[in-house]
């Protein structure tokens, strides 16, 4: 393999990257300028500006001299078979790989975690993303290889995802339509629709335009469908703070009868051991407080026969 085979178009791509990213260079510049940011922010952007550009120039080359001809020769040798269903589940697989690959859809899964203090795991929306994207594609597929209309596919779809956005919650709704957007990347777009183009180019009755194309609007719609679906598997979070409720109030209900029906105890051995000294201490200042007296004289009056007799 020569040099000129993995440089050919390069200068191409280098003009579109700098054409791309000189807005966005630009818009910094004058942000810098105008709120008088420290000289170590210039020095940061120039960092990341150089990596992107580096980034952004090699990967586009590798679209052009790798995954676009690959994508389209696979699509065309699989199209000539006469075994052409095979393309479905190799449709369903490559999209849940490329899904799966996609940094965009890792950046989202990880930002809804995070902002759903965990509560929504990023697993769980990756797997759903990528299941979501293998069965529209696996989908998609099915049309190329029966030739079956586009509108009878994209219009239930949006139909299925307008009544859904209708019933879902709507944290998962907006979950959903970001993730439509995130999942149509740079691996599903190039390497997906070659292979369906080429497979449609090369299928007796089928036109690279019409059949071909149109992959990507249902890797689209497969999130927007699945995420929302996925929401009516958690539960409101007001239902939770609701049930959270009845159940402390249920437990202090309890708490209430569980006092009432207790029996009646005596009080704690400290206070009663205090009680007692008290009582004591009285006594011995008065000795004959709490005694009944002997007898009682003719004016009825009260007194000890002791006391008498040592009188």
């Amino acid at each position: 393999m020569s040099l000129d085979f993995i440089l050919y178009g390069f200068d191409e791509v280098i003009s579109e990257v700098l054409t791309a990213m000189s807005p966005i260079l630009v818009l910094f510049l004058l942000f810098l300028l105008v709120f008088k940011l420290p000289k170590k922010m210039l020095l940061t952007l120039l960092q990341g500006v150089i990596f992107a550009f580096l980034g952004l120039t090699l990967f586009l080359q590798g679209v052009h001299v790798g995954f676009l001809p690959v994508g389209n020769e696979m699509g065309a040798i699989i199209g000539g078979m006469s075994h052409r269903w095979i393309l479905i589940p190799l449709g369903f697989i490559l999209g849940f790989v490329a899904t799966l690959a996609e940094p965009a859809v890792r950046i989202l899964c990880n930002q809804v975690e995070k902002t759903s203090s965990g509560s929504i795991r990023s697993n769980t929306i990756l797997f759903t993303l990528c299941l979501a994207v293998g069965i529209f594609i696996a989908i998609g597929m099915t049309r190329v290889v029966y030739g079956i209309p586009f509108y009878f596919i994209i219009i239930p779809g949006y139909l299925l995802a307008i009544i859904l956005m209708i019933f879902s919650k709507p944290s998962f709704t907006a979950i959903a339509f970001d993730s439509g957007g995130v999942a149509t990347g740079p691996m599903t777009v190039t390497f997906i629709m070659a292979m369906a183009v080429g497979a449609a180019d090369i299928m007796e009755g089928r036109d690279a335009v019409v059949d071909g194309f149109g992959l990507i609007a249902l890797v689209a719609l497969a999130p927007i469908i699945m995420v929302m679906l996925l929401g009516f598997l958690f539960p409101d979070d007001a239902e939770v703070e609701d049930d959270d409720s009845e159940v402390d109030v249920e437990e202090m209900i309890k708490k209430t009868r569980e006092t009432e029906d207790e029996p009646w105890s005596p009080d704690p051995p400290e206070e009663t051991e205090l009680e007692e000294a008290d009582q004591e201490e009285l006594e011995f200042e008065n000795p004959g407080a709490d005694r009944e007296p002997d007898s009682i004289n003719d004016n009825g009056e009260a007194f000890d026969d002791d006391v008498n007799s040592k009188s």
